[in-house]
């Protein structure tokens, strides 16, 4: 997929400063406008509607493992991914000037990013960890606050959006941590380079069922390069499967992997192709 340089409107979760917001100025450049949304359903419904022309999706993280809300919403919405980007995430300890770590009760952030630091903030004796919406988010309302008492953890850009302080930096559990963003638009896109297709599919409940599925990419050798099972909603004990394959869904073997695969399947979305995105140090 090809970058634009023109100002383009993407929707992502958070408030300015969250990682989210890194990712797209990342991959489309810092002409680009962006809108935050509190929550994932906002920006997919963002774009649905066309108030956005693409959403900015975290899909997993390398510490933390998979977002599951987010392979849900792409079940339910007719969007395709048309770009990825591989974010270096680093997480910090962020509070008003003058604040001690000694001195703090609580410490808020998305559920995604208090995991990702759980080493080093079950090392802080008698401070309450409390999930909250948006890291960015966690950090503007300590700000608006003035709670001396409290931190956020968040990035480095949201210390400086917000006249916070880093108490410590780099807290999280491995330096290398990255958290992989999922581009998602009304409009198929058609990869020149690197290309890889995402799919989402439920079998029929028969023996074999799962293994019959994806052989029809090893019987063609096309890599595999990612499952997930989500559970299907409505149909309990069944599962809806996210893959990601290696190759152009336009291409020959690609083309008859995907025909195999629906004759095999009892529900079936094609997401898109793609080109396989580059590792980003903000």
């Amino acid at each position: 997929m090809k970058r634009r340089s023109t100002a383009t409107k993407i929707s992502y979760q958070g408030e300015p400063g969250a990682f989210s917001e890194q990712a797209a100025r990342s991959f489309f450049g810092k002409r680009c406008v962006t809108v935050a949304r509190e929550s994932f359903r906002e920006i997919f419904d963002d774009v649905s509607a066309g108030k956005s022309v693409y959403a900015m999706v975290p899909i997993e993280n390398s510490l933390h493992g998979s977002v599951p809300q987010n392979y849900d919403l792409l079940w339910k919405h007719r969007l395709f991914i048309v770009g990825e980007l591989k974010l270096r995430i680093s997480m910090n300890l962020l509070a008003l000037p003058g604040t001690k770590l000694k001195n703090l009760a609580a410490v808020y952030s998305h559920p995604q990013a208090l995991g990702q630091c759980e080493r080093f903030l079950t090392s802080l004796k008698g401070v309450e960890i409390n999930p909250f919406y948006d890291t960015a988010g966690a950090a503007k309302m300590i700000a608006m606050e003035g709670r001396s008492d409290a931190a956020a953890v968040a990035s480095s850009q949201a210390a400086a959006d917000y006249g916070l302080a880093i108490l410590r930096a780099g807290i999280e559990n491995d330096h290398r941590n990255f958290t992989r963003f999922l581009v998602v638009a009304k409009k198929e896109s058609h990869p020149r380079r690197r290309p890889k297709t995402s799919v989402i599919f439920a079998t029929k409940n028969v023996p074999g069922a799962l293994f019959k599925c994806l052989s029809a990419f090893a019987l063609r050798n096309i890599n595999l390069l990612k499952i997930e099972s989500r559970p299907l909603v409505g149909a309990p004990w069944e599962y809806l499967f996210y893959v990601d394959i290696e190759g152009d869904a336009r291409s020959e073997e690609c083309v008859n992997a995907l025909a195999h695969l629906r004759e095999l399947t009892s529900s079936y979305r094609f997401l898109g192709s793609y080109e396989t995105g580059n590792i980003v140090h903000p």
